[in-house]
């Protein structure tokens, strides 16, 4: 019997806690307490971490901000958008991508996400480019690193900018290269569920000096080296004391990565086992994955009419930590808040089956649980397999 029908519990004992912190943490506070000033321009925390963000990702320069959100309008604000231009956002990914998109004045345009990856897929965004179109924004998604060869390739010689949005791929390698090495901007958030945390905060790669020195001026007020105000522009400086922790919590992201890597491995391989269970799939190019999120989506041609939120319910109720994942960005209100032009919701929701799919019958596993051994793997797998095998059936469902 189902734990939400009054059955046993597959799992009673706690997944791993997230952050995970001990007295390294207490210290690099203290140490940036210690400092007699707690703003960027007092100490050295803020300078430090920037530094080896940047080493660890392969980039020239890297710059923090306040959040992941701020970093995305950051970048935005940096190549120079404007108001009406276009950007292409995959229509699968968390709201801040295209509100980021909308704050700075800009028009998201969404595209599809590829089936396997569940990253942005490169085949359709020439069918919706215009002589408006800014600026693509890939997603890589869980962690995984969209198809960066082909959306550069077919970026660049359009004199379309790239930015990544690696809010959930801190330490992602394409074939073998950092996110820092790929020739475009990158941002991230350091929020407290992320991989890489303090609570919030984020961090741009810049892959120019040029690109840097404009951020950085930007971030800062709009207020050059030289003190003078340049531009127009507002505060995104991050605090010594989030700098502090995250230069502790970077120390720890290489094992940890190997860690669930190893784990993960293990975990989608039982649940591409389960009939209805499609575990996200990686491309080969793909040479570290921090997964942020072991995502997966209900087969409706195997599970009809099995609701997402009904599964993942039932799966909390098990003591399995699952959720549903994001809905497709034209699928809210957010997104419409701001939106122009003719296209309906329906249009764009006939052009992204994938990101349909996985708005509606997508569910995510969080990363902490890969941090665990065997057994949380094992109690993951046998509670799925038990949900779905025990659950009702109800018509036909969603998509």
């Amino acid at each position: 019997m189902l734990a939400m029908n009054g059955g046993p519990k597959v799992r009673t004992a706690p997944f791993p806690d997230w952050p995970r912190f001990d007295d390294s943490e207490r210290a690099a506070v203290v140490r940036a307490l210690d400092q007699g000033s707690w703003w960027r321009h007092g100490g050295k925390e803020v300078d430090l971490f920037e530094r080896e963000f940047a080493e660890f990702h392969d980039a020239p320069a890297a710059l923090a901000v306040t959040n992941g959100s701020h970093a995305l309008e950051l970048a935005l604000e940096v190549i120079g958008l404007r108001p009406g231009d276009e950007v292409i956002v995959p229509a699968y990914t968390f709201i801040a991508t295209s509100t980021a998109v909308q704050r700075r004045g800009g028009i998201p345009v969404p595209v599809d996400v590829d089936p396997v990856t569940f990253c942005l897929d490169p085949a359709g965004l020439e069918a919706v480019a215009t002589e408006r179109t800014r600026a693509v924004i890939p997603v890589h998604i869980g962690g995984h690193i969209a198809d960066m060869d082909a959306i550069t390739a077919w970026a660049d010689p359009r004199g379309i900018t790239v930015i990544q949005d690696a809010a959930q791929a801190h330490g992602a390698r394409w074939r073998g290269r950092g996110l820092g090495e790929l020739g475009s901007m990158a941002t991230f958030s350091f929020q407290e569920t992320k991989v890489v945390t303090a609570g919030e905060g984020g961090a741009l790669l810049l892959p120019t000096e040029e690109s840097y020195q404009e951020a950085r001026t930007r971030h800062n007020c709009g207020r050059a080296r030289d003190l003078s105000l340049r531009t127009a522009s507002s505060n995104f400086r991050m605090p010594e004391l989030t700098g502090a922790v995250l230069r502790v919590q970077l120390g720890r992201l290489a094992a940890q990565t190997e860690q669930r890597e190893r784990q993960h491995e293990k975990l989608a391989a039982a649940l591409s086992g389960i009939p209805g269970v499609i575990p996200q799939g990686r491309d080969e190019r793909c040479t570290v994955n921090p997964h942020y999120m072991t995502m997966f989506v209900l087969d409706p041609g195997e599970l009809g009419g099995l609701d997402r939120d009904t599964v993942a319910h039932a799966l909390l109720a098990e003591g399995i930590p699952a959720f549903g994942g994001n809905p497709a960005i034209h699928r809210t209100e957010a997104f419409w808040t701001a939106r122009t032009g003719d296209e309906a919701v329906e249009d764009i929701a006939r052009r992204c089956p994938n990101a349909e799919r996985l708005g509606h019958r997508g569910l995510m596993i969080p990363h902490q649980v890969l941090l665990g051994g065997d057994q949380e793997i094992d109690d993951v797998v046998e509670g799925v397999a038990k949900v779905l095998a025990e659950l009702p059936r109800s018509g036909a469902g969603q998509p």
